[in-house]
């Protein structure tokens, strides 16, 4: 059998396995298995940090028509655990690409596996959850790679971000000039949030995860970024308490994790969704305005305000929502009122400080669904520092 086609074997944790081909790098590995509903994209999804630890599954059959090229990768290197394919093109077309998907993932060592009924393995993780699981070209006995899957560590408790987080703070573009001055918290900042910073100009000194609040005020910055980035935001007490310190201080601004971040700051709680949302066609309620945002999506926690003593109503199809100044409630900071809420299932989008200038979305507006629906919050964030200048 020729490398291309080298047997491979996809393992659940709860035994389910599936037997494909090699896609990609040779080898082992493992991680939580998930799945994304994106039709394309598949090069900013392999390069977004918010995916590290897991083996991300395309429900799209076909994937790597178009290739690869170096404008659009999302961070400095792909970050995912594995990829799950039904199909991978042996070739692609496009006048901006590079290499191909393949070449691509032996680049920089990652396995993958093609040729597996990705519909069947999206609808089980859908009804038994995701889960842990692994990829091997190496070892195909389902029983063998079961036991290792099952000795991973799980991605509950864990803290991913220092895997992903840079080491040492620097300007975007090495530029320190601009309209406004932000910091930016690189919990796995995805380069598409600076740009759109940027185009609004904002000059961007991106610090690591653990950098102090201290050293984050004496900058004297005109606002605060918390950045997207991978698994339970929980365990990140250094990037929480530094928040807390920042909160009422300076604007704040935070995307995905730095949606749960913040929140967790305020004094919410955060749980594993069954099986997270992750895609780029997620309808999102805006109760302040409204109207309903196409998102993208990539998160497997959620947020929990009902601290805060607001309920947000038990989820149904069809459900409508009350405008966003019904659903208010207090923390430590002071009020707190729920701006977005996903239709899907009822789960909390937005938060917005009333007393203090601070918000946050669980979405991605930076990453174009609609395509164009939700990049008013760049602006919303603009016009706040601009307020407390």
């Amino acid at each position: 059998m020729s490398e291309e086609r080298k047997e491979a074997l996809l393992v659940l944790e709860d035994g389910r396995f599936f037997r494909g081909f090699n896609f990609g790098a040779s080898g082992e590995t493992f991680g939580e298995v998930v799945f994304n509903t994106s039709i394309t994209g598949y090069q900013e999804i392999l390069t977004d940090p918010s995916y590290a630890g897991q083996i991300v599954t395309m429900t799209y059959p076909h994937i790597g028509n178009y290739g690869v090229n170096e404008e659009d990768m999302e961070s400095r290197k792909p970050f995912v655990a594995g990829f799950v394919v039904r199909e991978a093109s042996p070739f692609y077309s496009n006048w901006r690409a590079q290499k191909s998907v393949q070449d691509f993932l032996r680049e920089h060592r990652i396995v993958g596996i093609e040729g597996i009924d990705t519909r069947a393995l999206t609808k089980h993780i859908r009804l038994a959850g995701a889960m842990k699981g692994g990829i091997s070209t190496i070892d195909l006995e389902p029983e063998s790679l079961l036991e290792k899957v099952r000795s991973y560590p799980s991605i509950v408790g864990c803290d991913l971000v220092k895997e992903v987080t840079i080491s040492e703070p620097y300007w975007w573009g090495g530029e320190e000039e601009g309209d406004f001055r932000v910091v930016a918290y690189d919990g796995g900042l995805k380069f598409n949030i600076v740009k759109e910073l940027k185009k609004r100009g904002c000059a961007i000194y991106i610090v690591p995860a653990f950098f102090p609040a201290s050293e984050v005020l004496s900058l004297n910055p005109d606002g605060v970024f918390i950045s997207n980035g991978p698994g339970d935001p929980a365990p990140l007490s250094y990037l929480i308490q530094n928040i807390r310190d920042i909160l009422g201080k300076k604007p704040i601004f935070g995307i995905c994790l730095g949606h749960q971040i913040l929140s967790l700051a305020l004094g919410a709680k955060t749980f594993k969704l069954k099986f997270g949302h992750r895609g780029a066609n997620h309808p999102v309620k805006n109760l302040s305005s409204g109207e309903v945002e196409i998102t993208s999506q990539n998160h497997g926690f959620a947020v929990d305000i009902s601290v805060f003593g607001i309920e947000v109503p038990a989820w149904e199809v069809g459900k409508i929502f009350p405008p966003a100044e019904e659903f208010k409630g207090k923390s430590e900071f002071g009020e707190v009122m729920l701006t977005h809420v996903n239709l899907n299932d009822g789960t909390v989008e937005g938060i917005c400080c009333l007393d203090v200038p601070a918000f946050s979305v669980q979405y991605h507006p930076e990453a174009s669904p609609g395509p164009h629906d939700s990049k008013y919050l760049f602006d919303e964030f603009i016009d706040l520092m601009q307020e407390m200048k």
